[in-house]
């Protein structure tokens, strides 16, 4: 979920301000790895992530009633195809999560949907992706490869979780583009909440068993999971957007896997061997090398 700024270069002022809450936006995303799975030593995978948007949608509604009441019919049905899609790579998430014993690695994994963008635009909508992009990809794979290595060629199933739920985030951001237009960012995203609370709730509760007892730390994850990591980090973040450049925003945004593998080290004691850290390193050059000509561009503006 992302906003489309509308400002042009930012003033100083702006930019700092703008630093700031992006850079706290990503920490708070990476906290929001920790709440989500604390919660699920207590809630089925399923049964939490449907809780967890469905409070966090129901929160942001209230705040957004202005945009809500200016969304149209057109708009309506754009939005809950983008917010299908976001409840089916949400479930992929919330399954590899629970399969998951890395947390650090996974984030990685799950941040190749940025790199995965142009190719799903150049598949399924015949975009032209930039010569970037044809040099991010093998690196990325490269480093994909070097997590499934340890131990023998091995892709685990929080991996393939991981790497589908990249997949699905990459067409949504393109179906997001080239559908979605002149929506309310905050009446989007309010119903992208909605969409996966409506969507993936009801069947939960038919495969998953409702918990017999809530304990008071389970339903703190719970609740910190919806209201810091989704509602309060969605603010944030579109404030930063607002102050600043798409480019801009997206190298800010790009360190969240970072911080993850750093709040996965100092909660849970994660370590990576040489193996895990190339491949966590060549990922992440991905991600540089798929933004590299925002990069240049920004230095450029600067210099």
């Amino acid at each position: 979920m992302s906003a489309q700024p509308t400002r042009g270069a930012p003033a100083t002022g702006q930019r700092f301000e703008a630093d700031l809450l992006l850079t706290l936006t990503t920490v708070i995303a990476a906290a929001g790895w920790i709440f989500s799975k604390e919660a699920l030593a207590g809630l089925p995978p399923l049964i939490f992530i449907g809780l967890r948007f469905l409070v966090a949608g129901l929160v942001l509604a209230a705040f957004s009633l202005p945009q809500l009441r200016a969304l149209d019919a057109r708009g309506l049905r754009s939005s809950l195809l983008v917010g299908s899609l976001f409840a089916g790579a949400m479930v992929l998430w919330i399954l590899g999560l629970a399969h998951s014993s890395h947390l650090g690695e996974a984030s990685f994994i799950s941040s190749l949907g940025i790199v995965l963008v142009p190719v799903i635009a150049r598949i399924f909508f015949g975009d032209r992706p930039p010569a970037s992009t044809w040099f991010a990809l093998p690196l990325a794979l490269a480093g994909f490869a070097c997590l499934s290595l340890d131990g023998g060629f091995k892709v685990e199933l929080g991996q393939w979780f991981f790497l589908g739920a990249a997949l699905v985030f990459a067409l949504m951001f393109n179906v997001n583009s080239h559908i979605v237009r002149n929506i309310s960012v905050r009446a989007l995203s309010v119903v992208q909440m909605l969409a996966v609370g409506v969507l993936v709730l009801p069947p939960a509760l038919m495969i998953e068993s409702w918990p017999e007892t809530w304990s008071a730390p389970v339903l703190g994850w719970l609740l910190a999971s919806a209201l810091i990591a989704t509602t309060l980090r969605f603010l944030l973040q579109l404030h930063g957007q607002s102050l600043t450049t798409p480019s801009h925003a997206a190298l800010i945004l790009m360190l969240e896997p970072v911080w993850t593998a750093l709040a996965a080290a100092w909660w849970f004691g994660e370590t990576m061997n040489a193996l895990q850290l190339t491949g966590c390193g060549l990922i992440f050059l991905a991600l540089v090398v798929s933004r590299w000509v925002w990069i240049r561009g920004l230095f450029h503006a600067r210099g």
